[in-house]
């Protein structure tokens, strides 16, 4: 836990800016996930935050999950519950068009909020992009670009809670998975915890800091790095105590962008057994995540592989 990469990014503005450059690139393809501090979002506002996030879960959401899940789900169970996660969450859109007005229960403040902050951490999100570009050695803004589709990014947050549970030896409180889209900045609790990630066969857990935003990458990033970068596996235990807050945000490819190794990082290009990684667009990559989120990536690939194989042309989105 101790060797948890914690990028602290005022320093990219000073003498540390090439160690902590460093240290990026090296989270980046050694741990797929880093902490960051002194990331701009003010820790007033954060606090903000969560607490009208905790609000929202106490009024609209703690009664309904007891009601619904934590009396039935696990009665009589023996065996460990694996078609299910111990969370109760709703989803906010916020690009190409912004859903937030329509989610039932929000407060007026907290719709405001929530909004704001999309918009702070969509900022930082392209900030992140822009020094993996730099890391990779691509041009600036190549991964924004490579994720705009026609349309622009798709950028949304999953806000989830993770109720005290009875018997956490029988359920995950989110089974093991990588996440399928781009770059993902969390805030999460910083007095429950719970989220681990797979590190040499290791499950380790990503300690929990208070006002910081932990990053990991997405599928898309593996494959437009070649596999340079890789997204991890990552789940989230149930606690018998307390209940663990997740705002996850994803900045994710437009549904129609095609998504393919960036030529630079793929050697000798002209042969095309040495890209390891194939083309396909988001939106048939999505489909084909959703029926498989808890299975193994690798074969998500293949699949693509065989398509771009075989039928000898590129993929392309349902309507």
């Amino acid at each position: 836990m101790e060797n948890f990469p914690v990028i602290n990014l005022e320093k990219l503005n000073g003498e540390e800016r090439k160690a902590t450059m460093e240290k990026i690139d090296d989270a980046c393809q050694n741990w797929g996930f880093f902490e960051l501090v002194n990331h701009g979002i003010s820790h007033e506002f954060m606090d903000r935050v969560e607490r009208l996030t905790k609000e929202h879960y106490r009024k609209c959401m703690e009664q309904r999950f007891n009601e619904v899940v934590a009396t039935k789900a696990l009665e009589g169970v023996k065996a460990e519950v694996k078609d299910m996660d111990w969370e109760t969450t709703f989803f906010l859109r916020h690009l190409p068009h912004s859903n937030i007005s329509e989610i039932p229960d929000l407060t007026q403040e907290y719709r405001k909020v929530m909004k704001e902050f999309a918009g702070k951490l969509e900022k930082l999100a392209e900030e992140l992009l822009d020094l993996l570009c730099e890391n990779l050695g691509l041009e600036k803004g190549y991964l924004k670009k490579a994720f705009y589709g026609s349309r622009g990014p798709t950028f949304g947050t999953k806000v989830a809670n993770y109720p005290p549970c009875p018997n956490p030896e029988l359920v995950k409180g989110l089974r093991a998975h990588t996440d399928a889209g781009g770059i993902i900045l969390l805030f999460q609790d910083d007095t429950v915890c719970g989220l681990q990630l797979l590190k040499d066969g290791h499950w380790i857990d990503v300690p929990p800091m208070r006002h910081s935003i932990v990053v990991n990458l997405g599928d898309q990033l593996e494959v437009i790095t070649n596999g340079k970068y890789k997204s991890v596996e990552h789940r989230v235990i149930a606690q018998t105590n307390g209940t663990r807050m997740s705002i996850a945000s994803f900045y994710n490819p437009g549904s129609d962008a095609v998504i393919y190794p960036a030529p630079t990082l793929v050697k000798n290009e002209a042969k095309e057994k040495n890209q390891v990684y194939p083309k396909f667009v988001f939106e048939d990559y999505m489909n084909l995540y959703s029926a498989f989120k808890f299975q193994a990536k690798e074969p998500r690939f293949d699949a693509f592989k065989d398509v771009n194989a075989n039928a000898g042309f590129l993929p392309t989105a349902k309507a």
